[in-house]
């Protein structure tokens, strides 16, 4: 086995691996963030088409923040791992290619077998792939300096930084781009390629490493030191506040992709896919990054000294101040209007900017306060805070879901025509067949006492689109429903609304709801060419959109399925939690005492 260097190179300048892992993590990067670019588009809209189900944005979100939250805490097995075991060396190149499996399998959705299984198989190994050598890598570079050339550790995580973000920025424009001219294959292909160059450059750095080598039990008798655990203890609080942190941002890949379909989205005269403005965050990193490193934090310094945990509050602050910005464009949009995506990108000025100074800055905190021995564990107990604050975005996706009368009321099977297709007969709110309150259910169809009633009312609506060019704001003349209540008008964009009725039970936002919701078709011209509309027509499944129907909206029957939280009023809730986190992050910041561990060069030193 070759024998490599265990300490660091005794220089005042950078070390000689520094750009092997530089060049590593802008490919790795490119690779991830260019899959999850994709990956919320792909659920909501193309997973159907391949022979699975496209789920509601709501879903898609929930699913997105569960992906994300298994990303970032897989990182605590990959430090155990290498801190114990392995080393950080080793520990990269192995789950290197656990990570390009997985982007092989996303790769394969469709070709073969079920979809699901590729999907929840791709999205599983790069969680533990990704996630494992996170921390690693992050460590790895640390473990470059001495005592000599520890006042390059700075500099260093900031382009450290840097990279991530340029491997960023290409992906986030190009793979949305590919996913809708070329199909998913190609779009989850190409990251599993510079995944694979990633693990390349690595492999090729080995020579000029230093392998800090793993502690094996004495990592573990650190860990549990009472020197070890009063360090955890201490930053415990800190993964929490940065935690809510990433509870927002992180639906950078998600929510805002989603309002950003509702956005005029021309700029420059070019039409920007939603996915692609997720760009404007690696993109503004680059240009921020030198802006607070050579001027912001210079100039402030003169006023007051810029510790780290003042850095951390004020990214906290910032980042409740983005999300305003992004409830006060969701308003716009609930109101019918299309506000310019102009307004979102403010919102990533504004968030990022927050992220440099929430981010980088506690990345290289979190490395400092680590024990020499726990350097990669502390990485990982970091990234648990992208992993807490999604998991919070799961849970609230999950629990606003109102769910499908299916799920609660007995369920008879009948056939409805000499071809014996399917259909779903529901006993009802009443749990008795026969009665008025029954609901038919089939894949294309949902009859209630409600649909007369609720397709009139649409029709009219359709009527006033079709004079007026535009969706109404509000509609008077509502009938009430078969059971007495109302029924209620929703413009939910300038291209959607709903009609709804409480249902038998006269209670809104319960699984017994009936409604219809209203789209605005797209014109099919706009549509040709791309890997979606061919790839539908190919299976036969454009037609039953009925491209040839004059109408100009969609219809959509609907049972249950509602929201209790949506429109502006969910991103308000996610603003109120970060304004509540910077005020109990003040007094955390207040009473914290720092203290900085390093490594030194052929022995240790604190």
């Amino acid at each position: 086995m070759t024998e490599y260097r265990k300490y660091p190179v005794s220089t005042t300048g950078m070390p000689p691996g520094i750009p092997y892992i530089i060049s590593n993590e802008a490919a790795e990067r490119f690779s991830f963030y260019g899959m999850k670019a994709a990956l919320a588009i792909f659920l909501a809209n193309y997973l159907g088409v391949l022979g699975g189900s496209n789920l509601t944005e709501t879903e898609a979100t929930s699913y997105v923040s569960w992906f994300n939250t298994a990303v970032y805490l897989t990182p605590l097995l990959g430090a155990i791992i290498a801190d114990a075991f392995f080393g950080k060396y080793r520990t990269i190149v192995s789950l290197s290619i656990v990570y390009c499996l997985g982007h092989l399998c996303l790769a394969l959705m469709g070709v073969g077998g079920v979809v699901q299984f590729w999907l929840l198989g791709g999205l599983g190994l790069i969680s533990l792939g990704a996630g494992g050598i996170k921390p690693c890598v992050s460590a790895h570079v640390g473990d470059q300096f001495g005592a000599k050339n520890q006042c390059l550790i700075t500099k260093i995580f900031n382009v450290f930084y840097f990279s991530i973000n340029f491997g960023a920025v290409i992906s986030n424009l190009l793979i949305p781009w590919v996913l809708k001219w070329h199909g998913p294959h190609l779009a989850f292909g190409v990251p599993g390629v510079l995944m694979a160059l990633a693990t390349l450059f690595f492999w090729m750095g080995r020579e000029k490493f230093a392998h800090i080598p793993a502690k094996g039990s004495s990592f573990l008798n650190e860990v549990f030191s009472k020197e070890g655990l009063s360090v955890i203890g201490k930053l415990i609080p800190l993964v929490l506040f940065v935690g809510m942190f990433w509870c927002l941002f992180d639906q950078t890949a998600s929510r805002l992709v989603f309002q950003a379909e509702r956005m005029d989205r021309n700029v420059f005269g070019l039409e920007v896919l939603p996915s692609q403005i997720q760009a404007a965050n690696p993109f503004l990193i680059l240009v921020l990054i030198p802006v607070f490193t050579f001027f912001i934090y210079p100039q402030t310094e003169k006023i007051i000294k810029l510790t780290p945990l003042r850095k951390i509050g004020s990214g906290l602050f910032l980042m409740a101040i983005s999300f305003v910005v992004v409830s006060l464009s969701q308003e716009a949009i609930d109101r019918g209007e299309t506000p310019h995506v102009a307004w979102q990108i403010l919102a990533y000025v504004i968030l990022t900017s927050g992220e440099v100074m929430v981010s980088i800055v506690a990345l290289e905190f979190f490395y400092t306060q680590a024990p020499k021995k726990m350097k990669s564990l502390m990485m990982a107990i970091f990234l648990t805070s992208v992993s807490v604050g999604n998991s919070f975005t799961a849970i609230v996706n999950h629990v606003i879901q109102v769910g499908s009368p299916e799920d609660i009321s007995p369920v008879e099977e009948i056939s409805a025509d000499c071809n014996k297709t399917k259909l779903k007969l529901l006993a009802g709110y009443d749990g008795k067949f026969k009665t008025s309150d029954d609901i038919l259910m089939g894949v294309e169809i949902i009859e209630s006492m409600a649909t007369e009633v609720l397709g009139n009312t649409a029709g009219q609506i359709e009527s006033y689109f079709s004079e007026k060019k535009k969706l109404p704001f509000e509609w008077t003349d509502l009938p009430d429903d078969p059971w007495g209540s109302p029924i209620k008008y929703q413009l939910v964009s300038a291209k959607e609304a709903t009609l709804s009725s409480d249902g038998p039970d006269k209670t809104a936002k319960t699984v017994w709801d009936l409604g219809i919701n209203m789209t605005v078709k797209e014109a099919e011209e706009d549509l040709r060419g791309t890997w979606l509309f061919e790839e539908r027509k190919r299976k036969g499944l454009v037609g039953r959109e009925a491209w040839d129907d004059q109408s100009p909206i969609s219809i959509e029957y609907s049972a249950g399925g509602g929201l209790t939280l949506d429109g502006a009023d969910y991103y308000w809730f996610f603003t109120k939690l970060m304004i509540g986190t910077v005020i109990l992050f003040i007094p955390f910041a207040i009473f914290y005492r720092p203290r900085t561990y390093l490594h030194g060069n052929g022995e240790e030193s604190s």
